[in-house]
């Protein structure tokens, strides 16, 4: 540190802020606080103490990382993890925003003689981090660019949520580890995981049915997040096409409601009799009055087509039996390398689910700090299974 005073370096700057700190009681300020500390101290625990710089900022913190820029990274991934397996049932709960930044900072002396940092490089990541959802993880571009051409893994866990503006009118491009709500979500998900482990008979049934209603709105989430990142890329002229087109799709689908509500009933046929003459009607008919036989037509029974009966059999037998491809769930902390049957998959988050098919199959995680986590599982056709695992 003595040799880097007074000079001006590029370093990642990590800056987390616990939300509604001010808000709670002085007891509750002091939990937060401790847990919060712990947690971060966690995080950090295998960066040399000459390449980091901690400052407290009260109801957070800032960590500049001289080393290795990848330092930032997992200590946001443990922040986060130690976040996820504290729980939803501690309270006051602890919900933290952190953002990160590569740039400029002045390393200089505090009124203390402690070493302080001053300049962009910190400005920026406390602005970022303000952008940042609780428990979300977001980054500026210039840690972006660079972090991303470490490995392909670390480019995988990036996704863009387009540019934001501060209170000084400043632009910030960011990308996100986690989408806003994920924590909230996997909280939920870890909740149900434990209810349905825990309860049985008609609650284990209950359990299952609010699983399966999780899994769905994550989805739906998921798609709507998609849609929303399509539409901010899109120029003015595309959203213009794009919210032509949803008009359009709009207006029909409501007129085909409304034709079908609206139908009118189709009318009634009218009866063979009605065109003969009353005189034809009034003839009784009887043996003696009896046509020639050649105009006597016989209307044969319908042959049943037993051909037929056995064919729709064999489709159905074989739909019964072909179903569409398995789905595998994952819930990796704080993040792995997915490998199936040898072959790479991807990095999970933000990798939360794979289809495969029916079978036997070897599933790999691998963590680069971490022994490779190796499970064989069978699925069968359309089946859902959940794959839980937590580096430790």
């Amino acid at each position: 540190m003595e040799q880097r005073g007074n000079k001006t370096i590029v370093c990642s700057v990590f800056f987390l802020d616990i939300v509604e700190y001010s808000k709670k009681s002085v007891s509750g300020q002091i939990s937060l606080k401790e847990r919060f500390n712990a947690f971060l101290s966690i995080a950090i625990r295998d960066v040399p103490v000459a390449d980091r710089i901690i400052l407290d900022t009260g109801d957070g913190a800032a960590i500049s990382f001289l080393g290795d820029i990848e330092d930032a990274l997992q200590a946001a991934l443990s922040v986060r993890s130690s976040l996820l397996g504290e729980g939803v049932r501690m309270e006051p709960p602890l919900l933290v925003r952190m953002g990160i930044n590569l740039g400029p900072v002045r390393l200089v002396k505090d009124i203390n003689g402690q070493p302080n940092i001053v300049g962009d490089g910190i400005n920026v990541a406390q602005r970022v981090m303000g952008f940042a959802d609780p428990g979300q993880i977001l980054v500026s571009r210039s840690y972006y660019d660079a972090v991303s051409r470490l490995s392909q893994e670390y480019a995988g866990m990036f996704h863009y949520q387009g540019s934001r503006t501060d209170k000084h009118v400043r632009e910030h491009e960011v990308y996100a580890i986690g989408y806003p709500g994920d924590f909230t979500s996997n909280q939920r998900g870890v909740e149900i995981e434990e209810e349905i482990e825990h309860a049985e008979g008609v609650h284990r049934f209950v359990a299952i049915c609010k699983r399966y209603w999780h899994e769905f709105l994550r989805q739906a989430a998921g798609y709507e997040r998609h849609a929303v990142a399509i539409f901010k890329r899109a120029t003015t002229k595309q959203r213009a096409a794009i919210i032509g087109v949803g008009m359009l799709v709009l207006a029909t689908s409501v007129l085909a409601i409304y034709k079908l509500a609206h139908r009118s009933e189709p009318e009634p046929v009218k009866a063979v009799t009605a065109a003969v003459p009353q005189t034809e009607q009034a003839k009784p008919v009887t043996q003696a009055t009896s046509a020639p036989e050649s105009k006597v037509v016989k209307t044969p029974p319908p042959e049943k087509k037993i051909q037929g009966v056995k064919e729709s059999a064999r489709i159905r037998t074989l739909e019964d039996t072909t179903g569409g491809p398995a789905v595998v769930s994952l819930a990796i902390l704080p993040w792995g390398e997915i490998y199936l049957d040898g072959k790479k998959q991807g990095v999970s988050p933000p990798l939360m689910e794979l289809q495969v098919v029916a079978g036997r199959h070897t599933l790999e995680i691998r963590n680069t700090t971490f022994p490779v986590y190796k499970k064989e599982i069978k699925v069968k056709p359309g089946a859902s299974i959940k794959i839980r695992h937590s580096f430790k």
